[in-house]
């Protein structure tokens, strides 16, 4: 088949540094458009020998499969006039800013019949990718220990930190978006939430420094910290089985090495060094355990089967419904100072 001809809505830091690279780097897609009004990116997006174009509508006529990488407010609408011009839709993360606007997008695509999915990338991390790996040698886990912190004291300033509620910004919907569908991953649904959510920097508006602690239908409990405040960052992860304790410093390093410019086609891409492997056992007896490369690249390769063979999406927006209940819940909890339950479907 010709290769799927692909329209990008965005050229920030999510278009240029992760999905542009990641599509050209997929057999079977090519960067077609790109919507921007900033000449410097669209120098850029020149470079990439895409088209630039000012709107939406004339990306629905370029292109084959759309991706929105645009302001969180804008993933709602644009999704819904691409499917409704009958075009399939990659949405970056949150795919909403309500789980019934999520839904409102599922039900559309299903009338419309084409497919759907949302780019949660952090669930092919290497690290991520290891403790789904490791499995037995856990045992049944019982606490879910995850981090996403940063140290930036001086606010980068923008529709994420400075935006309103209406702009769906802070740490909350975007590296909770990240978090909390991880725990939902491993540990399927969850039944009550309890938050923490402050503003600790000047000149900031949304919330930069989260803590969350969420029950699952199961028993487990999965704690979830993110922050641009941390002067000392704590373990990514610390998942405590019934049987052994994986813990892990560091972050993934596919991110660092999209934004350094490096080819997500590159064999090593997503290799990780001895020196920053994870360790696994108990106290007195541990190991280090080899992280699993990270394939932010099965992604798109999910897509393309998406789109020519009807494939199940890589990602199943019903999976990020759940995700966006819980986030829902979290504004309250932390409004409220209290634990809120979340409904479960069918309840």
């Amino acid at each position: 088949m010709d290769e799927i001809k692909v329209g990008l809505a965005g050229f920030g830091p999510a278009g240029s540094f992760f999905h542009a690279p990641l599509i050209a780097a997929t057999p079977g897609l090519r960067l077609a458009a790109v919507v921007t009004r900033d000449p410097a990116k669209a120098d850029r997006v020149s470079a990439l020998g895409a088209a630039v174009v000012g709107c939406a509508e004339e990306l629905w006529e370029r292109s084959d499969l759309i991706v929105i990488a645009s302001p969180n407010r804008t993933h709602v609408p644009l999704a819904t006039a691409a499917l409704t011009a009958g075009l399939p839709v990659v949405v970056d993360k949150p795919l909403a800013g309500t789980a019934a606007e999520a839904a409102g997008l599922i039900r559309l695509a299903r009338e419309k019949e084409l497919p759907l999915t949302v780019f949660q990338n952090r669930r092919w991390d290497g690290d991520f990718l290891t403790i789904r790996r490791l499995g037995a040698e856990l045992g049944e886990i019982r606490r879910f220990e995850s981090r996403f912190e940063r140290w930036r004291p001086v606010p980068k300033g923008g529709w994420r930190e400075r935006g309103g509620p209406d702009e769906i910004g802070g740490l909350l919907y975007d590296l909770g978006s990240h978090l909390v569908d991880q725990a939902l991953e491993l540990l399927g649904p969850v039944t009550a939430v309890y938050a923490e959510t402050d503003v600790r920097r000047a000149e900031v508006e949304a919330e930069d420094d989260v803590f969350l602690s969420l029950t699952h239908l199961n028993g487990a409990r999965s704690q979830l910290w993110m922050s641009a405040v941390a002067g000392q960052l704590g373990p990514r992860f610390r998942v405590v089985g019934a049987e052994r304790t994986y813990v892990k410093w560091g972050l993934d390093r596919q991110e660092d090495r999209l934004r350094a410019g490096d080819s997500p086609g590159l064999p090593e891409f997503g290799e990780e060094p001895e020196e920053t492997w994870g360790t696994l056992g108990v106290e007195g007896d541990t190991r280090k355990v080899r992280t699993e490369p990270g394939a932010y690249a099965d992604f798109y390769r999910g897509v393309v089967a998406m789109v020519r063979e009807k494939a199940a999406p890589p990602v199943d927006p019903a999976g990020v419904v759940a995700a966006l209940a819980v986030l829902e819940a979290a504004k309250v909890a932390a409004s409220e100072q209290r634990v809120v339950s979340v409904p479960q479907p069918g309840a």
